[in-house]
């Protein structure tokens, strides 16, 4: 039991249980009928992807500076009770069955689902 942080688009690992796509988007140029069977996700949950303005101000993120920066507004729009309250139930969650949350991008240093990871261990979730 427990959360898994995957990149969507990866193949599942065993036990993984359902993947939650945590982006603001949905995979381009792939039918919604087939993202859990391509390995994105299996339901979405945009509340938990930077708003469109800071997401293009992470991903152009060159420095650890910027970076940091990035990371402090997530973590800002993240305490907003709609998104802080799903955090909390996901965490919660974590401790009585198994499930993934993820991202698109290839590093998790340089992607929210990082922070997302540091939010979740706060709030106490057993992650694997």
């Amino acid at each position: 039991m427990g959360i898994r942080i995957v990149r969507l688009g990866t193949p599942r690992a065993p036990g993984e249980g359902l993947r939650l796509g945590t982006v603001r988007r949905p995979p381009r140029g792939v039918p919604k009928a087939e993202f859990a069977t391509r390995d994105f996700y299996d339901t979405w949950l945009p509340n938990l992807a930077p708003s469109a303005p800071l997401m293009a101000e992470g991903q152009a993120a060159a420095s650890d500076k910027e970076w940091a920066a990035f990371k402090r507004k997530f973590h800002a729009e993240m305490k907003q009770p709609e998104a802080s309250h799903l955090l909390d139930a996901l965490a919660a969650l974590s401790h009585q069955t198994s499930f993934a949350i993820g991202c698109y991008c290839e590093d998790e240093q340089h992607c929210h689902r990082s922070v997302l990871r540091e939010l979740l261990a706060e709030r106490g979730a057993k992650i694997e």
